[in-house]
């Protein structure tokens, strides 16, 4: 007997000979896979009843498949990942193969929104210190404003039994430099020294204020530095120095004048700027070195800067003012020239600090 082959014929080539019956599937059916970490995967298998068989080649078109939709569900709190890349995965039935679809941009996208979400945390660590650094900047700047303004006003407060109020603003300067005048007799290096501090920590303000930091945000440890500097040693030192230049210049007479301003603009000017300028290199903790290639490249363009304000200063310092009383008149006109040195000295240390950390960032791409 001869052997016949028998070859199926597919359902699709044939036209149906009556119409389908509607068959209604389960409309919701939801199976859970393993759980992983802190998600479970969902899937739903949902079919539109209604729909009827449709004569076609292409395979995807066939009434067989079936849409597949897959959720990523948050174990914890319930919510569902939505969206395209926040989890949303879809599929389908293609004959007896399952097609997962979005599954890597789902997982991917979760990851990104991780990471936001720590970058997120340490912007907001960033505006919270950046905050307190604010008020704690408003708040030195107010006590120190309050307490000076306080004392101004106050000197005369034993004798205030019925006086007015402008009665007390009159009589106050007058009163206060009585009092600066009797201190200065009784401790008058200590009271120099307090004096230069002030000055040196207000003219570092000013220079960052011009620099364009605003007055809130101003860089306290900076400020600090060149207070003490003033303090410790522009003081002490300007003290000894007017008396030691009317040693050196004993004669009285107008031709003084000029003399004695141009040994100050020339040997102390040199001086105290180099003591300046290594003060605050040491107090930054910079190498000697580095110290001295900053006061290398600036000692000279400060020299002559100086020597477009102090000589006209200097007249009225050594031609008007008492030896007790110049220091006082010089911290006034330091109030402008201390910005200029903080500005010739910090702007060489910051734009040092700038480089170093852009070529680490630059060393290190995962800075980047």
């Amino acid at each position: 007997m001869a052997s016949s082959s028998i070859h199926p014929i597919p359902p699709q080539t044939l036209s149906p000979l009556t119409k389908p019956l509607k068959v209604k599937p389960p409309t919701h059916l939801t199976f859970t896979t393993t759980t992983l970490r802190r998600h479970s995967f969902a899937i739903s298998a949902v079919r539109d009843p209604d729909v009827l068989p449709v004569k076609s080649t292409d395979i995807t078109d066939q009434p067989g498949g079936s849409m597949m939709i897959m959720t990523i569900q948050n174990e914890t709190d319930g919510s569902i990942n939505g969206g395209v890349g926040g989890g949303a995965l879809v599929g389908g039935f293609d004959g007896q193969q399952l097609s997962l679809e979005g599954i890597g941009g789902g997982t991917s996208g979760g990851g990104g929104g991780n990471d936001g979400g720590g970058r997120g945390n340490d912007g907001g660590g960033n505006d919270l210190e950046k905050l307190i650094d604010r008020g704690i900047n408003v708040s030195f700047v107010l006590a120190a404003g309050t307490f000076a303004i306080t004392k101004l006003l106050t000197v005369d407060h034993d004798y205030w039994h019925g006086w007015t109020v402008y009665e007390i603003l009159r009589y106050a300067p007058l009163h206060n430099w009585n009092a600066y005048e009797e201190i200065l007799k009784t401790n008058p290096l200590f009271v120099k020294m307090v004096i230069s501090g002030v000055v040196y920590s207000l003219g570092d303000l000013v220079a960052q204020c011009y620099e364009g930091k605003p007055l809130y945000d101003f860089d306290r440890a900076r400020m600090l530095r060149s207070g003490i500097t003033g303090f410790a040693l522009h003081g002490s030192m300007s003290h000894f120095y007017y008396d030691f230049c009317e040693a050196v210049f004993p004669v009285k007479g107008w031709w003084t004048i000029p003399l004695k301003a141009g040994f100050d603009q020339t040997i102390w000017t040199g001086i105290w700027n180099c003591i300046y300028f290594i003060a605050l290199g040491l107090m930054r903790f910079e190498s000697p070195a580095t110290i001295f290639k900053e006061l290398k490249a600036t000692f000279w363009p400060l020299l002559r800067a100086g020597w477009k304000l102090w000589p006209f200063a200097h007249i009225v310092t050594y031609g008007v003012i008492p030896v007790e009383q110049r220091l006082l008149w010089v911290d006034c006109v330091e109030l402008i020239w201390v910005t200029i040195l903080s500005t010739y000295s910090n702007e060489k240390s910051e734009a040092r600090i700038s480089e170093a950390s852009a070529e680490a960032t630059s060393s290190d791409p995962s800075q980047e």
